[in-house]
Formats: structure tokens, C-alpha cells, sequence
């Protein structure tokens, strides 16, 4: 569960020291974690000739990569470590509580927090200060949260261009070069053939439902009705019996009904239909915090309810990650298989097995250069807008670099 309830929020500031990074990559720590951790073992960089014009033009650097896996951010450190520079990120509150060690980590290589449940001055100010002095680049992810669907870009987050913007006015002021947004793209491939991997992971999941294995149907066929079966259960769950019929509507419905029980229950005010499901979730989530810390005694049961209701909008955000036809299309591959195999996991044991060796294309496109003026309410953002048309671009050619299934032999048995 991403929703901390141990201890209230408390802004983890930058760290603005070289020392530490510099012995990080210095003894190319962030390779071992990567490798251990995330099974990202190698790695490819393209176009970075744009992120060193923007540094040696003295423009305030904003990454702006997708948001697909937890290695994103540590990947950066790639292509940083062969530039030279340091780089500053945006990471969610609840990263910083994992562990002491993780904590200590994260804020050494660069990290620091941001309040996903509510208001954070600070960050945000931190981040516009990274921005407008120049003191770094910035790492910012603009769909928010990861998804693991590489292929597949969630919608961006406007706070991304207020930043931007807010760092801009003060570059101008100082009459210094603007910000930039650099659209970063990042794909991850198979190192080898999965299939042994898939296999062995397939039947662990068969064996935790208690199904005899299923060596009679393609690898393909056997994800898909994993997926089936989880949100059957699901919907027992929630719903009090498993429903039939189109897999995506019954997603959808799944995620309408988590949000409306949780919002009755914490006395929230349902949204319009068909309202943004991230913003009902982050709603959520900010009414929980609320309601755990403003209480004057801590009561157990009281908080087990609450939890429960952040993990109800936690479900409805991840089956927001479940994208249309993603195992469907003709063009589904080894790397969506693997996706979906590692969500199921997590979303069963709370974490996936990373131990298929994953490399992983770091793409960087044209800066775009943001405009300190904010464009009229009624208006879509031009730089937001040309930044998702980028990512979507890179992601689809990069996209074809994966094994399609039937070449992978993962359609037939």
C-alpha cells in the first residue's frame, strides 16, 4: 500500500551535496541495486547529444521520461554518470519508508519527496528552485505514478508544467536561458529468451489458485485467464459475486463500484461520471491520511478500516494500469506478457520476481522549451500536449524493438 499511516508526512528535503553521488557512481553502486533489484542488467543511451546542448546552452533541464517500472529513476543515472552531472528527482513520500536504507539511498543519489495526499509547499518550491538556479537537472515522471504498460502512456499531469513554468519566470527574471522539457522515453527489453522464466512464474500462479497447471494452452492464453481469474476474485470481493462479459467493461465497473464504496464510506461526495479516476483515488487517499492523523486517540480497528479503503483505491488506480486490448493486439510481445505476469504478483504477494534480465533503451528527444506564460483556461496546454506526442512517438517505434509473441512462440503450446 502506498498510503503511509506509520507517522505523518515529513518533507525529505534534496540532498545538494556531490560527495555521496559521486562515490555512488563512482563504484557504480546503482548497477548492483539494479541488477539485484530490478533485473535491468544493461542498458542502451540514444540522443543524448540533446540533454548535453541543453546543459551547455545553460537552460534549467527538466526530464520528463515515462513511468513504466521502479527502476525509471535509477536508469537516468546512466546516461548522468556518462555526462558527468548529478541529477535531482521528484519520489513519492512512501519510497522514503521502506527502510531505513532505502531512505538513506534515495536521498543520496538525489531523490526528494512529494506529498501525493495532499498540498507540499516545499516540494514544489524545491523543485522550482532546482529548476531556476540551474544547480542540476530535474527528474520529473508527468504521468505521476508507475503503470508498468511500457507501451502504453497514462495521461500527464499539468503540475509538470506549472513547475516548469514557475522556474521559467524566475530564469527570465534573472535573465537567464529558459526551462526545457526534455521528453525522455524508456523502453525495457528481454536480455534473452523469457520463456523458461514465464513458464516457471505461470505455474506459481496456477499453483497459488490451485489450478492444475496448464501446459496444454500457449503462454499467452495462460496470462490472460490468470488476469481473468484475479479480477474474478476481485469481484467477489467487492462485489459479492463474479460478473460476466466484456473483460474491459467489467474493469471498469470494478473500478466505478471500489470508488463509490470508499468514497461512502469516508463521506465523500461522489464525482461526476466518468471524472478522472486518479484524482477520485488521490481524493481518497488524502481523506484517509486526514481522518487517521486528526484523530485525537488511535484506534486500531478505526485504522484497519481506513487502510482498507486506501487499498480499495490503490486496486481501482492499478486496474487503471490494465490496458485496453494490451494482450489482444496482434502486436502484443514477450515484454507485455512479462508486464502482466509482475502486476498480477504484486498486486498477490506485494511484490514481483525481477529475475529476468531486463535491458533497458534510454531515448532522448528535442528539447521543448517552455513558455513562462500559462496558456488561457480554456485552452490545452501547447507544451504538455507536444510533450505527450513525443513520449507517445518514441514509445511506439521503440515499442517494435520488443519480440512479438508469435515469433516468441508464446501463442502457441
Amino acid at each position: 500500500m502506498s498510503v503511509v499511516l506509520e507517522r505523518p508526512y515529513q518533507f525529505v528535503p534534496p540532498y545538494r551535496h556531490s560527495l555521496w553521488p559521486t562515490l555512488i557512481q563512482a563504484f557504480r553502486l546503482v548497477d548492483l541495486y539494479l541488477a539485484k533489484k530490478e533485473g535491468v542488467v544493461d542498458y542502451q543511451v540514444r540522443g543524448l547529444e540533446h540533454w548535453k546542448s541543453a546543459l551547455d546552452a545553460g537552460q534549467g533541464v527538466l526530464l520528463a521520461p515515462n513511468h513504466c517500472r521502479y527502476a525509471d529513476p535509477l536508469v537516468i543515472g546512466w546516461p548522468a554518470r556518462e555526462l558527468g552531472v548529478h541529477v535531482h528527482a521528484v519520489a513519492s513520500w512512501h519510497l522514503f519508508n521502506v527502510g531505513w536504507f532505502d531512505s538513506f539511498a534515495l536521498r543520496r543519489m538525489g531523490a526528494f519527496s512529494i506529498n501525493r495526499e495532499g498540498s507540499d509547499k516545499q516540494s514544489l518550491e524545491s523543485a522550482i528552485d532546482i529548476l531556476a538556479t540551474g544547480s542540476r537537472s530535474l527528474v520529473l515522471f508527468p504521468e505521476g505514478t508507475t503503470n508498468r504498460t511500457n507501451d502504453v502512456l497514462k495521461p500527464l499531469l499539468d503540475g509538470v508544467a506549472f513547475i516548469a513554468r514557475a522556474a521559467g519566470k524566475k530564469r527570465r527574471k534573472a535573465e537567464r536561458p529558459p526551462v526545457v522539457m526534455l521528453p525522455t522515453a524508456l523502453k525495457y527489453l528481454c536480455v534473452r529468451d523469457g520463456r523458461d522464466w514465464m513458464i516457471e512464474q505461470l505455474e506459481a500462479l496456477e499453483d497459488h489458485f490451485g489450478w492444475q497447471r496448464q501446459k496444454h494452452r500457449s503462454i499467452l492464453d495462460r496470462t490472460v485467464r490468470l488476469a481473468e481469474a484475479m479480477l474474478s476474485l476481485k469481484e467477489i470481493e467487492y462485489l459479492g459475486q463474479s460478473e460476466t462479459g466484456d473483460l474491459r467493461h467489467r474493469r471498469d465497473h470494478l473500478m466505478v463500484a471500489l470508488l463509490d464504496q470508499a468514497e461512502d464510506a469516508i463521506g465523500l461526495v461522489h464525482e461526476e461520471s466518468g471524472s478522472d479516476v486518479r484524482e477520485r483515488v488521490r481524493r481518497i487517499r488524502s481523506e484517509v491520511v486526514s481522518k487517521h492523523f486528526s484523530a485525537k486517540e488511535q484506534d486500531e480497528s478505526r485504522a484497519v478500516r481506513l487502510r482498507g479503503f486506501a487499498r480499495m483505491a490503490d486496486l481501482a488506480q492499478s486496474l487503471l494500469s490494465y490496458p485496453d486490448c494490451y494482450l489482444e493486439s496482434t502486436h502484443v510481445t514477450e515484454t507485455r506478457i512479462i508486464e502482466t505476469i509482475q502486476r498480477m504478483q504484486e498486486q498477490l504477494f506485494g511484490k514481483s520476481n525481477n529475475e529476468i534480465e531486463l535491458k533497458v533503451v534510454i531515448q532522448f528527444d528535442e528539447p521543448i522549451e517552455v513558455d513562462p506564460k500559462r496558456p488561457p483556461r480554456d485552452q490545452t496546454d501547447p507544451v504538455m500536449t507536444r510533450l505527450s506526442e513525443r513520449l507517445t512517438a518514441m514509445l511506439g517505434e521503440l515499442s517494435l524493438e520488443a519480440r512479438d509473441a508469435q515469433s516468441a512462440q508464446l501463442t502457441t503450446t
